[in-house]
């Protein structure tokens, strides 16, 4: 993460204005920034997205290879994660800077999807045990500007309903092979179920409050964070799939609750924004950026 360097003076002010429930950007501790969302930018992928959150500017695309799945899964797909911190994000990118923060977002990402309350992998399979689609997942990190997983998580959510699978017909050929057949029409394709896949929430506590999508300045002064990932089953029930923590601060049971709660929420009313803009975009002409939250 992009190291802030912040006074003691400029640190009481950030932590004053979280106990009085005013921030500096002027959002409430449960209040995230505004976004604008674009999908289909990316040639010769299956799908991608780019989403802005603030100063966090984050970019994921998707391809789609056949594949041979898991022994121990032979009716699901497979989903990897790859993050790439650009060297023109934050000068702490420089050289291998980004790698350790890359690989806890993919870590986390990946943890979040292995839940079997979210993204369905059955919907990936082709033919059990022989054939199934991979979908790589790669995800660049342009600016840091605070909130990073959580932007990651909406991106390639983003990202996933955009994403097209052509169709192929496993065919049957002499001495038990078999050959898939790829549809010649380009729009011959299915799209995927996005409605459970996860989105990562990110609450800091600073002094003794929580706060919801902190900026870069107010992750200086945090105690400790969580990282929960968190998927939706409908526009008023969501599960928890993944918790991660990070900080050298404590978190109380009474505080670890309120984090939980308040992360069920901010991931719904993301959730609920989320689809009805990307619903939006797919009504829009080519080159529209859609903006929500704000």
């Amino acid at each position: 993460m992009a190291n802030i360097h912040l006074s003691e003076a400029e640190k009481v002010f950030i932590l004053h204005g979280i106990r009085e429930n005013l921030r500096c950007d002027g959002r409430k501790r449960s209040d995230y920034r505004p976004m604008e969302i674009e999908t289909d930018i990316v040639l010769n992928s299956n799908g991608s997205a780019r989403l802005r959150l603030a100063n966090s500017d984050v970019m994921a695309s998707i391809k789609a290879e056949i594949d041979q799945p898991h022994a121990s899964r032979p009716n699901e797909g497979k989903v990897e994660f790859f993050v790439d911190c650009s060297a023109n994000a934050t000068p702490e990118f420089e050289g291998r800077g980004g790698e350790e923060l890359a690989l806890e977002i993919s870590n986390t990402m990946s943890k979040a999807f292995s839940s079997p309350n979210t993204f369905d992998l059955k919907t990936l399979c082709i033919l059990p045990r022989t054939y199934c689609w991979k979908l790589y997942i790669d995800i660049l990190i342009l600016e840091c500007g605070g909130n990073l997983f959580d932007a990651v998580s909406i991106a390639v959510k983003a990202a996933l309903f955009d994403t097209k699978i052509p169709n192929v017909t496993p065919v049957e050929l002499d001495k038990g092979n078999t050959e898939l057949v790829l549809s010649d029409d380009i729009y011959d394709c299915s799209r995927l179920d996005v409605t459970k896949v996860p989105l990562l929430v990110t609450l800091c506590k600073v002094g003794d409050d929580c706060i919801i999508d902190p900026t870069a300045e107010e992750e200086e002064c945090k105690i400790a964070s969580l990282v929960v990932g968190v998927c939706c089953q409908s526009e008023t029930e969501a599960t928890i799939a993944t918790i991660r923590t990070s900080g050298t601060g404590s978190i109380s049971q009474e505080t670890l609750s309120k984090q939980l709660k308040m992360s069920l929420n901010g991931a719904l009313c993301v959730n609920k924004l989320l689809m009805e803009t990307l619903k939006r975009c797919e009504e829009l002409p080519e080159d529209h950026t859609v903006g929500f939250l704000k």
